[in-house]
């Protein structure tokens, strides 16, 4: 349904095989109807937390007062997951298209899309269709507009996409979209002040914001039917999922498939390990806890994998075979959350950067019983009072591998590990072929200030 065998072209191709219909769906069926179709279909937000869609829209519209505003959030940057840009890159106009009906919901005066700007080839379909369904004029009269923004894991955060829109970093907001949007003046909530307009009350402005997946099928919900959707999938996650499967896996890929597959089936997509290995953990993002093989036949779904201690998140699926240190993931998994924390809330900089610290300390033999007992005292104050979900992120993550694999720490202690040394790559994707991925090098020079040391010089 949103990944064809062949990508589409143009607007007259997207037209051809039934785009514009979801929207002129909408425009009959009127914002309550449409809500409430979207609401029957059960469909979930694809970004990662998996709220009901039908349920946020109807939430901007019965928010407070204020200007609203609708927002495609596709500045995709969870490590493993590449669905977002392999949608973009496929059919950028189905994805506008949900951006056009959600704005038309919820009354908003403008609408957003917001990327990375290193995202080339998407931001270049992005633009040529957003001018094309503008030309067209059969997908409303609201302005969309295109933010390109810096590579920060925080920027897919959608109180901090929210500040990026309006010209600033990437630093998450105190209250949520809907409670305080773009260009609010009610309070100040925000890393900056915003000016309130002489003889204008203030306003929170509710803003929609929903991943560029969750939006892609929205045309496809209203043009086939809840009742089509609803066949897909399984009860509480209706539908399909674009999954990504990278790691220490024979054939990396990104594929559109039935939430309710099994995980074991993805792997053998992919391949499976390589020859004379065998995979010991998995990953769905840093968002979640460990997937050990016991449970890798469970079905790829929000309500199973929750059941079984971890999540879906965005469904960037990360393995791990026999031969990576579970102590050196730990402490490359826990580094990046680190140094993508943004530092406005001390508890979730100083803790990561501790527990980051004294597993580098147990990954390289020098560790004692003093830095377990930093990370246990860390992992359970670095979510207070804290702007954003990182730093829970990060006390899931780290708990459930070192639930799951205590006697690789405890080896540890003693200046041992149970495998030869192996550099352990967060895998933030850069490009995804079939059967080939490309990962950010760049990544392990990052700093916690967010500059990047130098690269180190060629040798022949």
């Amino acid at each position: 349904m949103l990944l064809g065998d062949e990508p589409i072209s143009s607007l007259s191709e997207y037209k051809a095989l039934g785009g514009g219909q979801g929207f002129a769906v909408a425009v009959r069926y009127g914002p309550e109807e449409t809500v409430a179709e979207l609401t029957a279909s059960g469909l979930r937000g694809r970004g990662g937390g998996g709220f009901p869609t039908g349920r946020k829209w109807a939430g901007i519209r019965a928010a407070g007062p204020g200007h609203r505003f609708a927002v495609c959030n596709a500045a995709e940057g969870e490590p493993g997951t590449f669905k977002d840009r392999a949608l973009l890159r496929h059919n950028p106009y189905q994805v506008l298209e949900g951006l056009a009906i959600a704005a038309y919901v919820v009354g908003a005066q403008a609408a957003y899309v917001a990327t990375k700007a290193s995202y080339s080839r998407e931001i270049e379909r992005l633009e040529a269709a957003i001018e094309e369904m503008r030309q067209d004029g059969s997908f409303g009269t609201i302005p969309v507009n295109l933010v390109k923004g810096s590579d920060e894991y925080l920027f897919g955060e959608e109180k901090a996409l929210l500040e990026v829109i309006e010209g600033r970093e990437p630093l998450p907001r105190w209250l949520p979209p809907y409670e305080h949007g773009l260009f609010a003046t009610d309070i100040q909530a925000g890393w900056e002040s915003v000016a309130s307009v002489a003889g204008q009350e203030a306003e929170p402005n509710p803003t929609l914001v929903n991943n560029a997946e969750t939006l892609a099928n929205v045309p496809h919900i209203l043009r086939l039917g809840a009742e089509a959707f609803r066949a897909i999938g399984t009860v509480e996650s209706p539908g399909t999922i674009i999954a990504t499967v990278v790691g220490d896996v024979q054939y990396p890929f990104v594929a559109e498939v039935d939430l309710g597959t099994p995980l074991s089936a993805l792997l053998e997509v992919a391949g499976g390990p390589f020859p004379g290995r065998h995979l010991q953990a998995g990953f769905s993002g840093v968002a979640n806890g460990v997937i050990v093989p016991d449970h890798f036949d469970v079905p790829v779904a929000y309500e199973t994998l929750a059941a079984m201690g971890s999540g879906l998140g965005s469904a960037g699926f990360m393995f791990y075979d026999d031969t990576a240190c579970m102590v050196e993931v730990a402490r490359a998994l826990s580094r990046f959350l680190y140094v993508e924390s943004c530092g406005q809330c001390r508890s979730c900089k100083f803790g990561c950067g501790e527990i980051t610290r004294a597993l580098e300390s147990l990954g390289d033999g020098t560790g004692t019983d003093d830095d377990v007992g930093v990370i246990g005292a860390r992992l359970r104050s670095v979510t207070d009072q804290v702007r954003c979900y990182l730093a829970t992120e990060e006390q899931i993550l780290i708990s459930s591998i070192l639930e799951q694999f205590p006697e690789e720490f405890a080896l540890h202690l003693e200046g041992r590990c149970s495998v030869p040394p192996r550099p352990i790559v967060v895998p933030k994707i850069v490009d995804l072929a079939p059967g080939y991925v490309t990962f950010d090098d760049r990544q392990e020079r990052k700093q916690p200030d967010w500059t990047f040391l130098p690269a180190p010089p060629h040798t022949s």
